[in-house]
């Protein structure tokens, strides 16, 4: 079935190119054409883990020597966890000076805020352990989850098989209608949409600290999500 609509598609293309054999569907070549649309699921396989950190001081040389005895907690807490440095990327990390609407933190004497994040690449099943490996170690703002496909191209190509085997069998109700037998495809074309960032919101963990440590908790419950391609096939087929 693939090899047969992979064929009709370069057919289609190459038609388009400027060769003078052209498809026209019309009574007279007994012809019936179909457009379709299916989508195809699979179970996310791989996450990218978004974790960080905000501290806040009342001078900026201590506001930095502080962040960064939390930053390096955080990275060994992760290395600890069987994550490789490769599959950690810095995402941003600012020192910047409280400004004077933040009236709270401003009556205590805190003047400094720092914030520093990584995106951190595991396998599926190991998001939850990773995003409590670095809230322990006081990744205070984390929590976002970017679930992906290690392979797209399986995903693409069941859609497409399934939208192709649909529009066969649409023809062939079509055909039966006019008391006729379906022949074979003659042409095809299909169009994949782009697929969205699926991901959840950030996880609120203001509140978290190094202390956490101290509580022997599971991790959190995060299932993979699905991730769904869709696929549109034109088919065009001979009525015999």
């Amino acid at each position: 079935m693939r090899t047969c609509f992979f064929f009709a598609a370069f057919f289609f293309f190459a038609a388009q190119a400027g060769l003078s054999q052209t498809i026209t569907v019309n009574k007279e070549n007994r012809t019936v054409a179909v457009t379709v649309t299916d989508d195809a699921q699979m179970v996310a396989d791989e996450a990218v883990v978004s974790v960080g950190f905000t501290a806040y001081g009342s001078d900026s040389q201590q506001t930095y020597v502080d962040a960064t005895r939390t930053s390096n907690a955080i990275m060994d807490s992760l290395h600890a966890a069987g994550i490789k440095q490769d599959a950690i990327e810095s995402a941003d990390q600012s020192l910047t000076e409280i400004d004077t609407d933040d009236k709270v933190r401003y009556a205590k004497g805190i003047r400094f805020r720092f914030a520093q994040s990584w995106h951190v690449s595991v396998p599926a099943a190991a998001a939850a352990d990773t995003l409590q490996a670095a809230v322990k170690a006081g990744a205070n703002n984390s929590g976002n989850i970017e679930w992906k496909l290690g392979n797209d191209k399986a995903l693409e190509a069941a859609a497409e098989e399934k939208a192709l085997a649909h529009a066969q069998g649409i023809a062939e109700r079509y055909a039966a209608g006019l008391k006729s037998k379906l022949g074979a495809m003659i042409y095809a074309s299909n169009e994949v949409p782009v697929r969205g960032i699926f991901g959840r919101g950030a996880l609120n963990t203001e509140n978290a600290s190094l202390s956490a440590t101290k509580v022997n908790l599971k991790p959190l419950a995060i299932a993979p999500e699905k991730i769904t391609k869709s696929a549109t096939v034109y088919a065009v087929f001979a009525i015999e």
